[in-house]
């Protein structure tokens, strides 16, 4: 795949890839596969954000081959599946559908769902610590999707989830990130990567979530809902990117009052001639 444009433009703004589990990725964008026009709009967005991993949910999956799926149109020569077990609603079923995707051969890596109610879609913090606890046992590279509660990410992260997925704001809403400081305090508490999933709206909720040193975000629904979704994930492709060089860089600090882009001191070289 071709590496994001910051990093093609120059050396120096290299970046170190993005690791969970085996699996080493250069872009730090990545997409959902549901709601989308079509397949084929899908796989036009996917190629114009640049991602290296989508997340695909097992239930929607033709695991039988006998019919064309959305699988056939996802190049996995270069894009990683990240099978989720959305539409769960208690850890005992998210857990058989984790184990399904990894039998039908998707992955050993799971973005682990389990929802609360059907009206918020706001995931269950303690059965999705259970349900962790278990598949982590069980060999799988488990990504859970949670609240962004940085005590709660401390105890995924403690019962061995590779990264946490605290949610920006609700499912679908375009929200953007609506606590910034949690999801600040959540990625200084970890060790393991932080991937701010759901909610985002716009580039600029994107570029946001990297500005707070984020490892990466998931979206879906700003992009297949859009208007032009191609376009839009070339946009979110530009966000990631900008968020995180910037974060690198290291922003100024905030004063209270104005201070001089001139110095107001030094010498001024005289004019020759």
């Amino acid at each position: 795949m071709t590496a994001p444009a910051a990093d093609a433009a120059s050396p120096d703004l290299a970046d170190t890839p993005l690791v969970v589990g085996r699996h080493s990725f250069r872009s730090r964008l990545l997409l959902g596969t549901g709601k989308y026009p079509s397949h084929e709009v899908m796989r036009a967005a996917h190629l114009a954000a640049g991602t290296e991993c989508v997340t695909v949910a097992v239930r929607r999956v033709d695991l039988t081959g006998r019919e064309k799926s959305l699988l056939d149109w996802i190049d996995r020569s270069r894009i990683t599946l990240l099978p989720n077990t959305a539409g769960c609603f208690d850890a005992d079923d998210a857990v058989r559908v984790a184990r399904l995707g990894r039998e039908a051969g998707l992955s050993e890596l799971v973005k682990l769902e389990v929802l609360a109610d059907p009206r918020t879609l706001l995931p269950d913090p303690i059965a999705t610590l259970d349900a962790t606890r278990r598949l982590v046992k069980e060999g799988f590279v488990v990504l859970p999707y949670c609240s962004d509660d940085p005590v709660l990410c401390r105890r995924l992260e403690e019962a061995g989830a590779a990264a946490v997925m605290p949610l920006g704001s609700p499912i679908g809403s375009g929200q953007g990130i609506n606590n910034p400081r949690n999801i600040r305090a959540i990625k200084q508490a970890l060790r393991v990567p932080v991937l701010v999933d759901a909610g985002v709206g716009t580039p600029s909720d994107v570029t946001v979530a990297f500005e707070l040193g984020v490892d990466g975000v998931l979206l879906n629904t700003a992009v297949a809902q859009a208007r032009e979704p191609a376009r839009m994930a070339a946009a979110m492709r530009h966000a990631w990117i900008a968020g995180r060089q910037g974060f690198l860089a290291g922003r100024i600090a905030v004063a209270d009052h104005a201070t001089p882009s001139s110095p107001e001191s030094g010498r001024i070289a005289a004019a020759s001639g």
